[in-house]
């Protein structure tokens, strides 16, 4: 293995009322500050967003693509000649790829489970996959990203205890599989990458637990929290966080994967959650609806239809001042790109921000107080 580069994550600051942290990630391809949130590039691209505005304006310090659709297209053959995913698409800061694993649960009608792995038929042309294991570390190498996610089953939030139990086993059968490929294999591409594992067990607190003490026992350098937001109850989530993150190390970053709404993060801030993705904030975006400081924003609303005043006074992006609420309805019902674009460049660049001001909260001693009336802001309907 390489050892060169390797990520390090220092923890600065503790919140003295919650468990809420502030920390410092450095990987080959930069730093990160903690709490993070990962804007979505699911094939290499997060949707509408060109990549010097991802830098310059929403300031993304890390970004995420997904495994399964990266070895769709563009396949491995043309990351492999570029040089890996960083040169292909010009983000040279920080990567994270998913595993795939969450496929297994949104494509769960077109793959079949088996202990070796799983067959997928490809949601492009009906061709058929098998991901192992072993073949997930492989691609993940090909991609060359600088966290890599373990192959794991996520299982829906409704699922039964007869199916989270196996499930969870099967998932860790695995992750000791990925960490020998991982072992056996070096980076493609000259620089570390770093192996998290996943912590699964549905909603069942005996598995949870089971999950969160064989994860933590592998000593990986960070650890991710993965089955959540996939229908159960919200109040649910944040129980299921709690009880994990009062197992895993406290030294090594958290990492809650596909959470979620502005109050999911704060709320999963506070219990002791480091880094987030979702693709919610780009989504949402291109469908009209808007994340502010002050609340949500349906753009589509007649409300906004003389309103000359910017998107948002006070906004973190560049876009907020530059145009109108009224011109952006307008673009909307005209069905103009640039809308989706506006969107997606405004909510990302809030989240970021709404990340960054948690951090500060927290470094400054009053994240317990600033919390819940950022919580009760930013939920109510515009």
């Amino acid at each position: 293995m390489v050892n060169d580069n390797m990520m390090t994550f220092e923890l600065q600051y503790t919140d003295s009322k919650t468990n809420a942290r502030a920390g410092l990630m450095t990987t080959a391809h930069g730093q990160i500050e903690t709490p993070i949130f990962m804007p979505v590039g699911t094939v290499g691209s997060v949707k509408g967003v060109q990549v010097n505005d991802l830098m310059d304006d929403v300031k993304a310090q890390i970004i995420l693509g997904n495994t399964y659709h990266l070895y769709l297209r563009p396949g491995l053959e043309v990351l492999e000649r570029v040089g890996g995913l960083h040169k292909f698409n010009a983000f040279n800061r920080p990567m994270l790829t998913d595993s795939g694993g969450f496929q297994v649960f949104s494509l769960a009608d077109i793959r079949k489970m088996k202990e070796e792995g799983v067959e997928f038929r490809s949601h492009i042309d009906g061709s058929k996959l098998f991901f192992t294991p072993e073949k997930v570390m492989d691609i993940e190498r090909s991609i060359g990203a600088d966290i890599i996610m373990a192959f794991d089953e996520c299982t829906p939030g409704t699922a039964d205890y007869t199916y989270a139990k196996p499930s969870m086993e099967r998932t860790h059968r695995w992750l000791d599989r990925c960490i020998q490929r991982y072992q056996e294999t070096e980076p493609k591409y000259g620089y570390h990458q770093s192996l998290f594992p996943i912590v699964q067990g549905c909603v069942y607190r005996d598995l949870r637990t089971q999950s969160a003490e064989y994860i933590a026992s592998k000593e990986a350098e960070g650890n991710a929290i993965g089955g959540l937001a996939v229908g159960e109850p919200t109040e649910v989530m944040y129980e299921m966080i709690e009880l994990v993150n009062g197992i895993l190390p406290k030294d090594k970053p958290r990492y809650l994967m596909g959470v979620g709404t502005p109050a999911n993060i704060l709320e999963a801030i506070e219990r002791g959650v480091d880094m987030f993705d979702c693709v919610m904030p780009t989504r949402n975006g291109r469908n009209g609806m808007l994340f502010t400081k002050h609340g949500i924003m349906n753009m589509r609303n007649k409300k906004w239809e003389f309103d000359f005043s910017p998107i948002e006074e006070d906004g973190a992006s560049k876009v907020d001042t530059l145009y109108s609420k009224a011109y952006l309805r307008h673009l909307f019902h005209a069905q103009e790109l640039l809308a989706m674009q506006i969107a997606s460049l405004h909510n990302l660049a809030f989240y970021l921000w709404l990340v960054g001001e948690a951090r500060k909260h927290i470094i400054a001693g009053d994240f317990a107080t600033w919390k819940p009336k950022m919580v009760e802001q930013v939920s109510q309907r515009l």
